[in-house]
């Protein structure tokens, strides 16, 4: 078993606190993905699982064995970077054989002259030879053995950096944004590349990124990270549709989920934005709420009304089967996007005035700390909102 526990993890860079209390447990084979924006913490805690990094507190286990303290080259995993690390100066079979001849061979064996003549040592080359190449098959680039890194494309430099990874056949796979030097027609086939491979081995996968497409895609589950904290950590359709706070929500999906301040009354109506929506559940009147509401959750309608905000188009973007619709809507302060089926869509200009629709079950409700209010919570939520307020 090679399942990751991550128990109270911290880490600090005086005086600076980089990662706060996490805690995290990741099943044998499970392919999980680190997501956030740039300075969350994420490559930081992938460095240390990895024994780049001593962390400040908590603990890890891989397996069945904790690993604090222990070297990086005791720790069974492989490590993936952004820039690929390759040695500029080694041919691709030279580069993937590396971690090999420095695990299988003696000090004396690896020496240029002297090595050769060493008891076994032609056996064994010969046998890091065979798995080089096998891997180097599997990943498609077997031709490219005898070329440097210079002489290869970004892409193939990829392969090379994974295969350099998978040859060893560790327990876990680390990948820190792998795929953020290439350009988008490729990254989209080297995420099905990746994940093929990861299907293929069956051992675990931590991958980090900023970019949510990849994390969406991916993975069996996505942590979702900020300012060092370590907010849900759900399946990527769970993380997407059922939030468990205002920043996850905000964070993934694009165009970025519609946030409406509003203000509960009598007869569970949230009025924001010149119009009322219904709000099912027992929460005090006069209670403030965010109301998240997805572009895609908009439908268009003939007239104003109750759960219908209603605003002149600013912008119009055609997305080939999608349409991006910005809206001024009076009392928002920013725009109000909707994403549409342009084969329902009629055709919409610029200053055109729109009726957009929103069944209420597509609401997403949010205390005012952020937090997320579910439909089975609003029963109870009076005295918890009511307590959130005062302070």
């Amino acid at each position: 078993m090679s399942g990751i526990v991550i128990d109270n993890l911290r880490k600090a860079f005086a005086p600076t606190s980089v990662l706060s209390d996490i805690s995290l447990e990741i099943a044998d084979g499970e392919f999980l993905t680190l997501l956030g924006p740039s300075g969350c913490g994420k490559s930081t805690l992938l460095r240390i699982l990895a024994g780049l990094e001593v962390q400040s507190g908590g603990s890890i286990t891989i397996g069945d064995r904790v690993v604090d303290g222990v070297r990086p080259k005791q720790r069974d995993v492989a490590m993936v970077f952004q820039s690929y690390a390759l040695y500029p100066h080694m041919t691709v079979a030279q580069n993937m054989a590396l971690p090999l001849r420095m695990r299988r061979l003696s000090a004396w064996q690896r020496l240029p002259l002297l090595g050769r003549f060493m008891p076994r040592t032609t056996a064994m080359v010969a046998e890091i030879e065979r798995d080089v190449t096998r891997t180097a098959k599997a990943l498609g680039i077997g031709h490219l053995l005898a070329r440097k890194p210079g002489q290869l494309s970004g892409g193939q430099r990829q392969r090379v950096a994974v295969g350099r990874a998978m040859v060893r056949e560790p327990a876990v796979f680390l990948m820190d944004e792998p795929l953020s030097n290439l350009d988008a027609k490729l990254r989209v086939q080297m995420r099905a590349e990746i994940k093929e491979l990861h299907h293929r081995l069956g051992v675990t996968f931590v991958y980090v990124t900023h970019d949510q497409a990849e994390a969406m895609t991916m993975s069996d589950r996505v942590a979702v990270m900020l300012d060092g904290e370590l907010l849900q950590v759900a399946p990527p359709q769970e993380i997407y549709a059922d939030p468990d706070d205002r920043r996850v929500a905000e964070f993934i999906g694009s165009p970025k989920i519609n946030m409406l301040d509003a203000r509960l009354r009598e007869g569970g109506l949230a009025d924001t934005a010149g119009t009322s929506f219904s709000i099912a559940g027992n929460i005090e009147p006069g209670t403030a709420l965010n109301l998240g509401i997805r572009p895609e959750a908009f439908h268009l309608v003939d007239a104003g009304g109750p759960n219908v905000l209603t605003g002149a188009v600013r912008l119009v973007e055609h997305m080939g089967s999608d349409l991006y619709v910005h809206l001024d809507v009076p009392g928002t302060g920013h725009p109000i996007v909707a994403r549409l089926l342009a084969e329902r869509a009629p055709q919409i200009l610029p200053g055109q005035t729109l009726h957009l629709g929103v069944k209420p079950e597509r609401l997403l409700l949010f205390a005012a700390d952020g937090r997320r209010i579910r439909p089975h919570d609003r029963a109870g939520a009076t005295v918890v909102l009511r307590i959130k307020e005062r302070v």
